[in-house]
């Protein structure tokens, strides 16, 4: 059984920096080309939208473009951890950040339908 627990968050400036952590628990890392965690975010008063992804049999990673260069999605296998660290943060990244993993068939990342698994949410908020 898949469990997710996600922890960081919390409140910075713009341009600072803050790190959201999700420990995974039973998750077949490699069972299938396709299996991915994800991180997605969802602002006040709009829809869900994917952030990064880290697909975990291959590690290749993938970033929506308002983040990429900014936040780092990683896996420290040791710890069984995703994380997502977020650079030069901007008002604009405000929202709540679920963490969400992936098992089975393949999709595009960024759906969050695809995602079977989900955290219960940290708030982050930029000023």
């Amino acid at each position: 059984h898949v469990q997710l627990v996600e922890s960081g968050g919390g409140s910075a400036q713009a341009g600072g920096s803050l790190r959201l952590s999700c420990s995974v628990s039973g998750y077949p890392w490699s069972d299938t080309n396709s299996n991915a965690i994800a991180w997605f975010r969802q602002a006040q008063g709009r829809e869900r939208e994917g952030v990064a992804c880290l697909y975990t049999t291959s590690g290749s990673t993938y970033y929506s473009g308002s983040v990429k260069v900014r936040f780092t999605i990683s896996r420290d296998s040791a710890q069984n951890t995703v994380t997502l660290q977020m650079n030069s943060v901007k008002p604009e990244d405000t929202a709540t950040y679920y963490c969400a993993a992936h098992v089975g068939g393949g999709g595009t990342w960024h759906a969050a339908w695809l995602y079977q698994y989900w955290c219960q949410g940290t708030q982050v908020t930029v000023s």
